[in-house]
Formats: structure tokens, C-alpha cells, sequence
């Protein structure tokens, strides 16, 4: 009897030992450094942190609380740190500096071991919650995950994407070594000044990596502000030393001049080669991509048609002549008025005006009823704007998202292509609209370039049928790299729908490039011709 009332008081003393605070002081710790899941996690190297905990608290409790279960949890989950971006700092993300009185020592103990362990690798999960929180009757150490820290890849587990992280880290390392930081200020500064060809596509990595340098120059803790760096890199930015951005290093260091570092970047910029596969796929990489594709469910995805105007985001269109015959339905519709009888045009007019696009896009384009553009005779750099044939279909270029679609990609003949093949006449046409290029509609896709389209009434491309269907692997997300090149061929042979419908066709004006481009801008007020000669 002594020994079953014993048993009872253990039972109530261990009810005031604090532990349900204890579980909740897990879980607001764990959510206050994840914050909704925008912060990355790490793993680390401290070990036997469960035992630690049991030898951290008073003997006679530790048989109580030997639970299978919290031992899981402590050991798999409790060495999760967060770095300071700036510091490196490192600090355990379970636990907080204030616990239960009974539990203080041991959250201590394990908080100062997982504060001087080492990073090992980044976090990534695909589970919904870490640990187990009931079993039966008994509350175990569990927290859940933020939903947009789910890994959700259908193509890798979460621990292949954790193992590429850790070799991103390796890579980042290797470039930090190799490339001093007065070299790679050159390079971003030759690169944001549009000197270079086709600049734009590799400017956000440059300045990536120069941030990088800059955040761990003279610091102490540079392998954990690299974790940082590495865990939150965009996919590829950490490939300095085997990417463009490190050849056009290598020419800096190598003490070339500018016209040579120029003409070296510009043949490996050139559309033809950048990113584009030398050689046809392997049978291996084609049967590599049905089963990537099969798993994305992306075979509707791959199929293009011509894009329609009325698709588009559009920063304008034309807008409607006002009718100023009030008795055009009536039996004296054919009688003119003093306000119908058309005047003749002033013998006055301005000479054509040269502008940049930006001065055009504010001062004039808001006031304009009509814009046409001139064709010359000569080759230029026609466009059209393409979209998904299936609508539905999952997304698979890069500024295209489940939660906001923009299934919209272009392309442009390289070295430009002539008026006729798009079924334009030297002469003035009427613009049906104005568009900037599909990745600038949504933010974070600076890096893919920026233009602006004119969309030209009846322009068509009449030579589609041999072009393929414009899907390029520059564009395509980046869990469809490693099958780019069957892509490559797929894209090559495949023919665009929606020839019939197509509306979306005109003149790419390219940001980096210097331009002649007239139009004739008519607007309340009277017409004038407007030359667009670069971006601003």
C-alpha cells in the first residue's frame, strides 16, 4: 500500500515538473526563428544531446521521462541551428533561454553544446511536422513545419536536395578562394555599365557573388555566413568557378584587355551557344527526360502556340476615336456639321524627337490615341510572344508559378530577320499594343533581360513551320536542366499552334542595345514622330 501511494505521489510530482511549459517553450522557440519558414535551417555535428538532457535533470526523473519517442526528436531535430547572415552566429532554434525551473540545466546543457557544434548541411524537410506529439495519453517534443519549408519536389528527395546544397557550399568556398574581390568589382561594374553583350543574364550572379565577398571580408565565422550564403543562393549561383560569370573572371585575372575580355564574352553569350546543348541527347538523357516529365507532368507544358493580344499585360493599347456626329443613326446622318467637316492638317510640324524608351513610356505613351512604327527594308528584331497550347498544364519556365501564372516566353531570329517574313510592308503600321517582356511581369527575373514589344497590326511569323517551337533552356526551370538537351531537340522539331489566331506578334526593342526605332504618335492634340534610341 506504502509503495502504491509512493508510486501516486511520483505520478503528481512529476505533473509539476513544468513539462507541459517545456513542450511549449519548443514550439514558440521553433517558430519564432523559422518565422513562417523564410529563414533556412542547419544541420550540426552536436551528439548525444537526449543524454545529456536525462543527465540534466534530477536522478530520480530520468526513468520518467526515458521515453522513446522525445529521444527521437532531441537527437534527430534538437542540433537545428539558425545563422546570422552578418555574423555567422549560430544559435539552436528548440531551444529558448528561459525553461522551467526543473528543466533549466538541461536545456542549458543542450543549448551550449548546439551553439558550439559545427554546421554540417542545410536543413531540408519533406515532413509536416518534426517528432511525435501523442502517443496514447503521453505528450512527446514535436513542433510542425511551416508549410512554405516543405519540400515538396517531385523529381528529389529531401535529403538529394540537402546533399546539393552541401556541395553548393563546397563550390562557394572553392570560388571565394579563387577570385579576389577587386576582380569581381570589375566585372559587375563592365556588366552594369551594358558594355557587355547581352549583360543582363549573368549581372545578378556577379553581384550575388561580389555581396558575398563583401559579407565575409575580414569576418571571423566565414564557413557559417558561406552556409548561409550557399542555403539561400538562387539554383546555379554557386557554380562561380564553371559558370559564365567565372570564364569572364578568368579573363579579367588573365590581364586581357577590354576589347578582348568583350569579344570573348560575347562569343559565348552568343544565343546560339549560351546554355545550349553541342551535341544530341543520349539515349540515356532521353529516357532520363520521359521519366522527369512524367513525374512533373509536364508533357502538355511543352507544347507552344502564338500568343493572342488580348492575353498580354499590356502598358497600352489604343483607345477609341470619339464619334462627334450626333446624327449618325438619325435621317440626317449624312449631312455634315461644322465639327464633322474634316480641316486641314497644319503646315506646321515638329521635326521627329529622339528619346529613350523610359522618357517615352512616362511623358508620351499615356497621351497616345494611335502609334505606328516605320519598317524599313532591313532585318530587325521581329518578335512574338508565345504561350502555353494547354493552359492548365503545370509551369515550367522560370517566371511562371503556380501562384501566378505567366505561361508567356518569345524569341527573335538571331541576327534579326526582314520585314517580309513577317508579313509587313516597308512603311508605317498600326501598334495594337505595347508590352514589356513576359519576365518582367512578375519580380525576380531581372536576370533573364528586360525589352519591350510593339505589337504590329498583321504581323506573322510565315516562316513558323521550320522554327521549332522557341523552347530554350536559358528559360526553363532549373529541375530541367539536366535534360535540357533532349528538350533542345524535342523544341527543334515541334511546330507552333495558334497560327491563325496569332496577334501577338511585332518589334522586340532590347534593353542593352542601341536602337533606330521610329514611330508616328498621334494624339489629341496632333501627330509627331518619336526615334527610340535605347532603353534610358
Amino acid at each position: 500500500m506504502k509503495d502504491l501511494i509512493a508510486l501516486e505521489e511520483m505520478d503528481i510530482q512529476r505533473e509539476n515538473d513544468g513539462y507541459d511549459d517545456l513542450l511549449a517553450g519548443i514550439r514558440r522557440e521553433f517558430e519564432k526563428h523559422v518565422k513562417g519558414g523564410g529563414v533556412p535551417l542547419f544541420t550540426t555535428d552536436a551528439f548525444g544531446l537526449y543524454d545529456l538532457f536525462l543527465e540534466n535533470i534530477p536522478e530520480e526523473a530520468r526513468q520518467h521521462y526515458n521515453c522513446n519517442a522525445c529521444r527521437h526528436f532531441v537527437n534527430r531535430f534538437g542540433g537545428l541551428v539558425q545563422i546570422n547572415e552578418s555574423t555567422g552566429g549560430q544559435m539552436p532554434v528548440m531551444w529558448g533561454a528561459k525553461a522551467p525551473v526543473f528543466f533549466a540545466d538541461a536545456v542549458k546543457a543542450i543549448r551550449d553544446r548546439v551553439k558550439a557544434a559545427k554546421v554540417m548541411g542545410v536543413f531540408v524537410t519533406s515532413d509536416k511536422r518534426l517528432g511525435i506529439p501523442v502517443t496514447g495519453s503521453w505528450h512527446h517534443m514535436a513542433v510542425d513545419t511551416p508549410k512554405s519549408m516543405i519540400y515538396t519536389s517531385k523529381l528529389q528527395s529531401a535529403l538529394q536536395a540537402s546533399a546539393e546544397k552541401t556541395e553548393d557550399h563546397r563550390m562557394l568556398c572553392d570560388a571565394v578562394k579563387k577570385y579576389r574581390i577587386e576582380t569581381v568589382k570589375t566585372a559587375v561594374n563592365l556588366l552594369r555599365s551594358d558594355s557587355l553583350y547581352r549583360s543582363e543574364k549573368v549581372l545578378g550572379v556577379a553581384e550575388w557573388f561580389l555581396d558575398v565577398l563583401q559579407a565575409v571580408e575580414g569576418k571571423r565565422r566565414t564557413y557559417n555566413i558561406l552556409w548561409y550564403k550557399a542555403a539561400a543562393a538562387s539554383t546555379g549561383f554557386c557554380h562561380i568557378s564553371s559558370s559564365m560569370i567565372g570564364t569572364l573572371l578568368d579573363d579579367i585575372e588573365a590581364g586581357y584587355d577590354f576589347d578582348t575580355v568583350s569579344r570573348k564574352f560575347s562569343e559565348k553569350m552568343n544565343p546560339l551557344q549560351y546554355q545550349r546543348p553541342k551535341a544530341a541527347p543520349t539515349a540515356g538523357n532521353v529516357a532520363q527526360a520521359e521519366k522527369i516529365v512524367e513525374r512533373l507532368g509536364i508533357e502538355n507544358s511543352l507544347k507552344r502556340r502564338f500568343a493572342r493580344l488580348d492575353e498580354l499585360q499590356t502598358l497600352w493599347t489604343p483607345s477609341a476615336v470619339p464619334n462627334r456626329r450626333r446624327n449618325a443613326g438619325g435621317v440626317f446622318a449624312s449631312v455634315e456639321t461644322k465639327e464633322s467637316i474634316r480641316k486641314p492638317e497644319s503646315s506646321v510640324n515638329a521635326p521627329a524627337v529622339t528619346m529613350s524608351w523610359e522618357k517615352f513610356r512616362r511623358t508620351v505613351l499615356k497621351m497616345a490615341r494611335r502609334i505606328e512604327f516605320y519598317v524599313t527594308g532591313n532585318s530587325d528584331n521581329y518578335s512574338a510572344i508565345l504561350t502555353a497550347e494547354d493552359l492548365s498544364a503545370p509551369p515550367i519556365l522560370q517566371w511562371d508559378t503556380e501562384e501566378n501564372r505567366i505561361p508567356f516566353s518569345w524569341y527573335v531570329y538571331s541576327g534579326g530577320s526582314t520585314p517580309s517574313k513577317w508579313n509587313l510592308e516597308r512603311g508605317y503600321v498600326d501598334v495594337t499594343g505595347v508590352a514589356l517582356q513576359p519576365n518582367m511581369w512578375a519580380d525576380g527575373h531581372e536576370h533573364n533581360g528586360k525589352s519591350v514589344f510593339f505589337i504590329l497590326k498583321g504581323a506573322k511569323d510565315t516562316g513558323y513551320r521550320t522554327s521549332g517551337n522557341a523552347l530554350f533552356p536559358e528559360t526553363l526551370k532549373a529541375e530541367l536542366r539536366e535534360i535540357r538537351s533532349t528538350i533542345e531537340a524535342y523544341s527543334r522539331k515541334a511546330v507552333l499552334g495558334g497560327y491563325d489566331e496569332a496577334s501577338a506578334c511585332g518589334i522586340r526593342l532590347q534593353g542593352n542595345s542601341k536602337w533606330n526605332a521610329r514611330f508616328r504618335v498621334t494624339t489629341d492634340v496632333g501627330t509627331t514622330v518619336y526615334v527610340l534610341d535605347r532603353w534610358d
